[in-house]
Parts: structure tokens; C-alpha cells; sequence
């Protein structure tokens, strides 16, 4: 036979071949796709949903953290779960060989369960992270839950070397009682407060005194960034700065919108005086 002929063969062949037809989302096989392939298919893809939101230095230079969104409003039954994602995004980062602190949200009343703390501990331990590259963000949504339980739980975090921030700092006794005795590494200041004048610049200098490093979030106008220099944030991040990115795009950032715009007007000249 020609080789001519086996290509006919061969074509023939593939044409009379039952055609395997794309099934609806039911959770079978699709495009001859196993069902393990699939699944995988479906996690790869919800690892890219846009849910990380990067802070940079106080110069937008540099990329300093990264806050994962999804726990920020998480029910008490996704908690775990979307915990897990958060880890699992900062350990992709540390073996692509970025060293990318997490801040992943979580709410006081979650910390002050010893079941959910022995849950969050197991977690961490498995991560086998560095430490400093994981960090808890405290939100404290009434004055309630700053509880001996909840600095129960945070210390238990603390001691296995996780970082503590304090979500959306207002200035309110219990935060600067939690601040007081938790000395946390991370105070965040949502600057929507500074616009109105709400939140007391006395305060913010008072919980400067606990040598808390200072995140201005909700940058989204000029006069925030302003606001954030006039309060000496060390970190930002907001809209302006840049908008949430997925693990993998967060992996290949350093600096923010408007370093690179600074950088466009003012650009650095190399070794031989060249533009580069």
C-alpha cells in the first residue's frame, strides 16, 4: 500500500469515528475529558478567579503583601475552605520563588472557637511555610468579640508565627485595647474615613505608638494617597494602586500603577547612560 493510501486509511477512519459530542454541565465527561480531568479542569480555572488584592509600599514600588477578598465576607461554612485556597496561593507563590505574605481576613468569633483554631493550626502546620509569609486578619465587628477566647486563639496563631492584623481599624476602645494587648504587626485603615473626617487623626498616632505598620486601604482617588502619605502609611492598596489580580498574575507583578506611571515620566538611565 502507498503511503498515499494508509493517509486515506487513516483519515477514513477518523471521519467514520462516532463523534463523542459536548455534554451540558451535569458534571459528566465533556469533549472526552474524564471526569478526573475535569475536575482538575474546574479547580486550575477557579484558581484564576480574581480574588487577590496587592498592597504595595507607601511609593507603590514595591509589592509588599497580598489580601485574599474571598474571606472577607465568607459564611461561617466556607470559612475552611477558602482559608485553604488563601494558603495554598501563598505556598504557589513561595515555589515559584516569591516570597508573598498572605493576609487572609477572619473573623474575631471564628478565633474565639478552639475547634477552628486546632483547624486553622492544622492547616498552617501542613503549609510547611516560612514563617512571616502567613497573616490573620482580625475583623472585630462589634465591640463583643474581643473576648479572652479570641486572644486565646490569636495567640495560639501568633505562636506559630503567624502575623496579626487588625482589619478595618475605626479608632474604637476595643480595637485600641486589641492593639494595646496584641501589638499587632498590621493596622488597616480604610481612607473613605479620612475623606469625611470620621476617624480622628489623634487616633491613628495613638495606635502608632504600639509600632503597628500602617495599611492604607481603599485608595481609589489622588486625595487618599495624600491622605496616606499625611498618616505616614507604610503599605496602600485600593484601586488607584491596583485592582485585584488572580495567583498567577499576582505572581508576576512588583509595582503598582502608579509607580510605573512615575516611572514613565522620570526614566532611570543604566550603566551607559541609555533610557531604559
Amino acid at each position: 500500500m502507498s503511503p498515499k493510501s494508509r493517509l486515506y486509511t487513516l483519515v477514513k477512519a477518523w471521519k467514520d469515528k462516532p463523534f463523542q459530542e459536548v455534554r451540558d454541565a451535569c458534571g459528566e465527561p465533556w469533549l472526552g475529558l474524564s471526569s478526573v480531568a475535569l475536575e482538575e479542569h474546574q479547580s486550575w480555572s477557579k484558581r484564576q478567579a480574581i480574588s487577590f488584592e496587592p498592597i504595595f509600599n507607601a511609593q507603590g514600588s514595591r509589592l509588599t503583601n497580598s489580601l485574599y477578598r474571598p474571606l472577607l465576607n465568607a459564611t461561617d461554612t466556607q470559612f475552611l475552605r477558602l482559608f485553604m485556597e488563601g494558603l495554598d496561593a501563598i505556598a504557589y507563590w513561595y515555589r515559584s520563588g516569591r516570597f508573598i505574605p498572605g493576609i487572609l481576613p477572619a473573623p474575631a468569633p471564628l478565633i474565639s472557637i478552639a475547634e477552628c483554631v486546632d483547624a486553622l493550626s492544622d492547616l498552617i502546620l501542613n503549609c510547611r511555610l516560612p514563617v512571616g509569609l502567613v497573616s490573620l486578619g482580625v475583623q472585630l465587628a462589634k465591640d463583643s468579640d474581643f473576648t479572652d477566647p479570641c486572644k486565646e486563639g490569636l495567640l495560639r496563631m501568633r505562636r506559630l508565627g503567624v502575623s496579626l492584623h487588625l482589619m478595618n481599624f475605626t479608632g474604637t476602645q476595643v480595637q485600641m485595647n486589641l492593639i494595646e494587648e496584641m501589638r499587632p504587626e498590621g493596622m488597616h485603615i480604610d481612607m473613605s474615613l479620612l475623606r469625611d473626617n470620621s476617624l480622628p487623626i489623634a487616633c491613628i498616632s495613638q495606635a502608632k505608638k504600639q509600632q503597628s505598620q500602617l495599611y492604607a486601604s481603599n485608595i481609589t482617588l489622588v486625595k487618599d494617597l495624600e491622605n496616606a502619605q499625611t498618616i505616614s502609611a507604610d503599605h496602600c492598596y485600593g484601586g488607584l494602586m491596583m485592582p485585584p489580580l488572580s495567583r498567577h498574575q499576582t505572581l508576576h507583578i512588583s509595582d503598582s500603577r502608579i509607580a510605573k506611571a512615575i516611572f514613565s515620566l522620570h526614566p532611570h538611565k543604566n550603566q551607559n547612560g541609555d533610557k531604559k
